[in-house]
């Protein structure tokens, strides 16, 4: 944190976040807040890199955008595929995929609950910063359970590396089914893992129940106006409107909690719009139909939020038992909708269990272990392919258009962050506002100001991309009073 005196308080780096970014808070004379700004300096141009490849690279290509969720660009691409490819995967195939990508949701989730956002509520948010990590979880609950952690993290990661050959960047995806199925031999070994997956979200959502919600001084954070946005809310569903992360309709509901679209994901962009600022290289959602109304929230914004918290308010039900009690007693005690930012990491919880219980179902399925793993391709390939999935983060598109001789012609990425970054602005800009005052600047009080992005456990690699390709490079100059008396601007 630097402090300098034109009346400005730069984060940088912001901290537990994947990807690279920081903070402007730009303050009064009396020491106030008046504006913060989260930038994202970096920009990576993989919507360009893949121009002119073969579209069957794709779900090896995307994967490298992020090593934390390489399986959700992985998982989403080998599902454009299919639709290019004018294919249906196999049972089998359909659920070893979805098998693969509940593992992934679950030690994911669990990364962000006890290492990312975690510290902020399991060591606490006003501690000195040495402690607002791993080791002060270690501290807090445990050598013993943090071990617990990196072993069951560690064996959802052996079991995508078994079915996908690698686990930063894994390759079990083809057009119509997968590389490879599952002996009968290792299924014991899947099913021990998805019912010690159960037990430890089970675990995690009682801490979080002990050190959280019977703490009073957190639930008033979680629920005070300074993590508080009235926005409307995506997330993917079944034909009932049950909770899905791998397939399904998208479904929005409106501040009230009402529904307001549904609609499949190949229908993207009648629906959603991009918006951009000078200021930072992360593009800004909107729903399209509304329009762009600034940072503001209420229904007379086109302002949306995705990740846990919105798939928990678009659902109706969670379609398995012990995560639907979970969720039952999380709307009990918020309501619903819930529009408290940092009820984020309770919902991420209840998801870890959900991911757990539906690996358990796929486990036991006969088909999970059957020997049809693919359609092999026989049609022409379609010009343009479109899915999407839901990421940790929140709802992913991939939209590729392809020539006729299989070399992809464009490509526009949607991803998670993207979806989520005006209301994460909105959230940093906030809490600024609430906690810098009367020039009383303190290290815990900058964490919260962290901790309103945290939330959201954004990945900013993923989120900065850009249609041209290249970086636009702006100069401004300034006179002694600060003012820009001339812009110089590269397109």
């Amino acid at each position: 944190m630097k402090q300098r005196g034109d009346g400005k308080i730069t984060i940088d780096p912001i901290t537990r976040l994947e990807g690279h970014g920081r903070i402007e808070i730009f303050i009064d004379d009396n020491g106030n807040a008046q504006k913060a700004y989260l930038q994202i300096p970096e920009l990576r141009g993989f919507e360009k890199f893949c121009v002119h490849r073969p579209v069957e690279d794709m779900p090896q290509l995307t994967s490298r955008i992020c090593g934390v969720c390489p399986t959700a660009h992985h998982t989403v691409a080998t599902k454009v595929l299919d639709k290019i490819y004018q294919i249906e995967p196999t049972k089998t195939a359909r659920k070893i995929r979805e098998l693969i990508y509940n593992a992934f949701m679950f030690e994911d989730h669990a990364l962000h609950v006890y290492i990312l956002g975690g510290p902020d509520f399991i060591v606490g948010s006003d501690l000195p910063k040495e402690l607002r990590n791993v080791i002060g979880v270690i501290q807090k609950v445990g050598l013993d359970i943090v071990k617990k952690l990196i072993l069951i993290r560690k064996r959802n990661r052996d079991l995508i590396t078994y079915l996908g050959g690698k686990i930063i960047h894994p390759v079990f995806g083809l057009p119509g089914g997968v590389a490879k199925g599952i002996d009968r031999d290792e299924l014991p070994k899947i099913k021990e893992l998805a019912k010690d997956n159960l037990d430890f979200a089970l675990f995690s959502l009682n801490t979080f129940k002990s050190i959280v919600l019977k703490n009073k001084e957190y639930l008033n954070l979680i629920t005070s106006p300074a993590y508080t946005h009235k926005t409307y809310y995506m997330g993917m569903v079944d034909e009932k409107n049950g909770l899905q992360f791998y397939d399904g309709k998208i479904r929005v509901v409106d501040p009230d909690g009402k529904e307001y679209l549904k609609f499949p994901p190949e229908d993207y962009l009648k629906y959603i719009s991009e918006h951009i600022e000078p200021w930072t290289y992360i593009k800004f959602c909107y729903l399209k139909d509304i329009g762009w109304k600034g940072f503001i929230d209420g229904k007379d914004s086109g302002i949306y939020c995705v990740a846990p918290l919105a798939r928990l308010n678009v659902c109706d039900f969670i379609p398995t038992p012990k995560a639907q009690m979970a969720y039952e007693d999380y709307i009990k005690t918020l309501s619903k909708p819930v529009h408290y930012t940092l009820a984020n990491h309770w919902a991420r919880i209840i998801e870890m269990i959900y991911a757990s219980e539906r690996m358990i179902e796929l486990a036991n399925d006969p088909d999970i272990t059957g020997n049809d793993l693919r359609v092999l391709p026989s049609k022409e390939l379609k010009e343009r392919g479109i899915d999407a999935v839901e990421a940790p983060r929140g709802t992913l598109f991939h939209d590729y258009e392809v020539e006729p001789s299989g070399a992809v012609k464009r490509v526009n990425l949607i991803v998670a962050t993207q979806n989520n970054s005006a209301r994460i602005s909105m959230s940093v800009d906030k809490a600024a506002k609430e906690f810098v005052k009367n020039g009383k600047i303190q290290d815990g009080f900058l964490n919260r100001v962290e901790m309103a992005f945290r939330a959201y456990d954004p990945c900013f690699g993923c989120a900065t991309h850009s249609l041209p390709g290249k970086m636009p490079f702006i100069v401004n100059i300034r006179d002694n009073s600060g003012k820009i008396i001339k812009e110089i601007i590269r397109e």
